[in-house]
């Protein structure tokens, strides 16, 4: 089969989903099928697809049509706010770049994300079978940053606010069937989205334990200090990954014991802001902004005790592979990470923002040497067990091959 892998996010990334794309194609090409991968270029400025030379278009180039097209005169509903506006220029961006590239050589076509969902269900051809994934839910984040941000004026039952589980919905109802990696982000495309039960399955993700152990033992310059337990974090500098959560927490910590430092791993638009809580926590000593590194593999190797504060998330591979490196989780109760994590077996929960309850978990890990290997081991064998790649690949050629039988 010639499949194409699609989303609105950038490629190439350092997020999950670009992992995900690229774990899938690999495993995808092993079984003898051709995969192209098609999304944002990492300047937002064409859509492109990454492993065919030449095949790309500016969004300059639309963009006087669009302009045109999309006027307020024209269609007022999608200028009723300019957060409604610019997702839906993105949108047709990548709609108008599909027609241009063409998509009649695909057999497959399958969407990461309900905005390149909906582009390219409205240019694909009706033969071709058109299976989505999410990854988390839009939806809730953008509701999240709307209560956040008063600021933007959306409130709720406005129209920027209605917008996002309209897009949802019209997504799931474009495809063949949508693949949700948990039974929270089923549960809220059926319970709140209204989409119905029957076009939404549900499997986990699966993960390249041969590679991650390789960049694992690649090793990395990064060094625990002497005589300190480290406790790590990687993720995206952003409100959702609640880093300020953990932060919180840390400066709780130091009142009970000065025996740990903090790693957190990542960058983004919210990391001038965590520095400055870092300093006003009086924490500079104790935690250490690294950025972004291809090396965390080799870090969790370094690490003791792994930590997600997220106010809201779905699979995080940064999760599977802690514990595919045998460190205790300690995550938030958002999203589907309660259905990664069992508590006091392989891992900790604690409620979406509660520092305090982040705080005693972490004392309690540190205190007890015993107690937190024994988390990590059982994490291990909980990962080795559950996320295998093998058993995700397969039934995603049994999405494939039973879409292509209904048509």
């Amino acid at each position: 089969m010639k499949i194409l892998l699609a989303t609105h996010w950038l490629i190439p990334h350092v997020g999950g989903v670009w992992n995900f794309m690229v774990q899938l194609k690999q495993h995808l090409e092993n079984h003898g099928h051709q995969v192209d991968m098609m999304g944002n270029s990492p300047d937002y400025k064409k859509i492109h697809i990454v492993n065919q030379h030449g095949m790309e278009l500016a969004k300059e180039a639309l963009l006087p049509i669009l302009s045109a097209k999309l006027a307020s005169a024209q269609v007022p509903e999608l200028n009723a706010h300019p957060v409604i506006t610019n997702y839906e220029l993105e949108r047709y961006f990548m709609e108008l770049s599909a027609a241009y590239f063409g998509l009649e050589s695909y057999d497959i076509i399958h969407t990461q994300d309900v905005f390149a969902t909906r582009s390219l269900s409205r240019v694909k051809p009706k033969r071709t079978p058109l299976i989505a994934h999410v990854h988390g839910s839009v939806a809730r984040e953008m509701m999240d940053h709307f209560r956040n941000h008063p600021e933007m004026g959306i409130s709720e039952g406005s129209p920027a606010w209605r917008y996002f589980p309209s897009m949802e919905y019209h997504a799931a109802m474009a495809t063949d069937i949508t693949i949700a990696a948990n039974q929270w982000s089923k549960n809220i495309l059926v319970g709140e989205f209204g989409v119905p039960e029957n076009r939404v399955a549900v499997f986990q993700y699966g993960f390249d334990a041969p590679a991650f152990y390789a960049k694992m033992n690649a090793g990395t310059p990064v060094v625990r200090p002497p005589g300190k337990k480290v406790i790590i974090c990687p993720a995206r500098l952003v409100y959702v990954k609640g880093i300020h959560v953990l932060i919180s927490a840390l400066e709780i910590l130091r009142h009970m014991r000065d025996d740990w430092v903090c790693w957190i791993v990542g960058d983004g638009d919210y990391r001038g802001q965590l520095e400055l809580q870092t300093v006003n926590s009086s924490l500079q000593y104790h935690v250490f902004f690294h950025g972004s590194r291809n090396d965390v593999p080799a870090m969790l190797t370094q690490s003791d005790i792994f930590v997600h504060t997220c106010i809201q998330d779905n699979q995080p591979y940064s999760v599977m592979e802690a514990q595919m490196a045998g460190l205790p989780c300690i995550v938030s109760s958002a999203g589907g990470l309660p259905e990664m994590v069992q508590h006091g077996q392989t891992g900790l929960i604690s409620p979406v923002g509660d520092a305090y309850t982040v705080a005693q978990q972490l004392n309690l890990l540190l205190e007890r040497d015993d107690y937190r290997m024994r988390l990590g081991q059982n994490a291990k064998a909980f990962a080795m067990n559950h996320w295998s790649m093998d058993l995700m690949v397969q039934r995603m050629l049994m999405m494939y091959h039973g879409a292509l039988t209904q048509r």
